[in-house]
């Protein structure tokens, strides 16, 4: 039988909706599950298990207060939250308190949330790592990255320590360690949830999204934060109401994969038509071979600017990695600037002839599986162009490594059309198992 930790996010709601468990019972099995393990992940910058207990039975002395009552979620640090600390991922910003909870957050209170705790970030979502290690890793083997930068949200929901976790994707920060944490990471199109209250580092980029167990998990926090209806019925079923059009797409990236990656896009391909997909092979138009340094171009350019009080109150503060990544940062030009952005524009243009009759692309999410080595966080090479456009992106897991760790592929929509994305990848995610 399962723990109340291992259940997916929708089977915990409808037993707190139905009063078959409280949320405290829920509260404890997760709290028991971070004790147990924290010592080894080191998913969790905060955790307060009184304070914890203490809003799981206000929920549980009241009336349902949504359709997220009494669900345990983690959020990353680099999200305000009122009665917790937000560190960004600095030790600049140790103990630092924000005046109120980031806008995503308490619309997830408002659906009756229970915010467990604050989960790891790399400093301000960018490359340097934090402490977490990859819970896939075996018992004594040589520590692996979770990934970054929503790295401990990623791993606390691989760990079954809470069912869902928001993240941030700014170049890769969701889809790629979900893909090495062998987890389900959903970044929505760009703006379905609100930034306020989100440390800034690219705003044209950056995206608050979930990690979670299945897409139909991620579709419940997504859809009660935005309002809209991302789980329709032929999603909450489980399947579509016929098998979907899937176009194949290894990118102009794909020297970078690995063949543990060429591997699982092929399995995704044959599962997938096997399971009646129609799949076909897409090569993106030649215009898309400029966007990867079209991403890294204006990311940094954003990023320079809007970390600027940083730079000039807090810079003895900063990492060495942090300080390289801005002398780096400071170099790009306006005009690259708008180069960029003018490319990004043509190419979104471009989308509705790249997808076709598809009702989703399926891509690589990662490079391979998690890199050895606490040290760095892995390469977003095959996330950074979809970040870019806008797209909603997910990835879910799909095959294995040589190392036996996770191998992710990604299910890409086209902008908006969100639901469709999330139930092509429902119906992928049992077929690629």
């Amino acid at each position: 039988m399962q723990k109340l930790n291992e259940l997916g996010a929708r089977e915990v709601v409808k037993r707190l909706a139905a009063r078959q468990i409280t949320a405290e019972q829920l509260a404890r099995a997760c709290l028991a599950r971070i004790e147990e393990r924290e010592g080894t992940v080191g998913a969790w910058i905060h955790l307060d298990p009184d304070a914890a207990l203490a809003q799981a039975r206000a929920l549980d002395a009241g009336p349902l207060r949504g359709p997220l009552h009494g669900l345990p979620i983690g959020v990353k640090d680099i999200i305000d939250t009122a009665d917790m600390p937000t560190c960004y991922g600095s030790p600049a910003y140790a103990g630092h308190r924000s005046l109120g909870d980031a806008a995503g957050v308490a619309l997830a209170r408002a659906a009756g949330a229970l915010i467990l705790g604050k989960t790891v970030s790399t400093e301000f979502a960018w490359f340097h790592p934090g402490k977490t290690a990859n819970p896939r890793v075996p018992e004594n083997a040589v520590p692996r990255t979770p990934g970054g930068s929503s790295s401990g949200s990623a791993a606390a929901v691989a760990d079954a320590m809470v069912p869902l976790a928001f993240g941030t994707q700014t170049a890769g920060s969701i889809v790629r360690p979900a893909s090495y944490c062998g987890i389900v990471g959903y970044k929505p199109s760009h703006g379905t949830l609100p930034r306020s209250g989100v440390k800034t580092l690219a705003e044209s980029l950056d995206t608050l999204g979930v990690m979670a167990r299945s897409p139909g998990d991620a579709a419940l926090l997504v859809g009660a934060l935005s309002g809209r209806d991302l789980l329709p019925a032929p999603l909450a079923s489980g399947s579509l109401a016929s098998a979907p059009k899937i176009a194949l797409c290894r990118t102009h990236e794909w020297p970078a994969a690995q063949p543990e990656t060429a591997a699982a896009l092929e399995h995704a391909a044959k599962a997938a038509a096997k399971a009646g997909a129609r799949v076909k092979e897409l090569a993106l138009p030649k215009e898309f071979a400029g966007l990867l340094q079209a991403q890294i171009d204006l990311m940094n350019y954003e990023s320079y600017r809007s970390l600027a009080s940083d730079r000039l109150h807090h810079w003895d503060g900063l990492s060495e990695t942090l300080k390289k990544l801005l002398a780096t940062a400071s170099k790009v030009s306006a005009a690259r600037y708008d180069e960029a952005r003018a490319l990004t524009a043509a190419c979104r243009a471009m989308l509705g002839d790249v997808f076709g009759d598809a009702d989703a692309i399926v891509a690589p999410s990662a490079p391979g599986e998690a890199p050895l080595g606490l040290a760095a966080t892995g390469d977003p090479v095959f996330c950074r162009v979809w970040t870019l456009l806008g797209v909603p992106a997910l990835s879910i897991p799909c095959s294995q490594g040589p190392n036996g760790m996770p191998v992710g592929v990604q299910v890409i929509g086209r902008i908006g059309d969100d639901a469709r994305a999330l139930a092509v990848a429902e119906w992928l995610q049992p077929v690629l198992a």
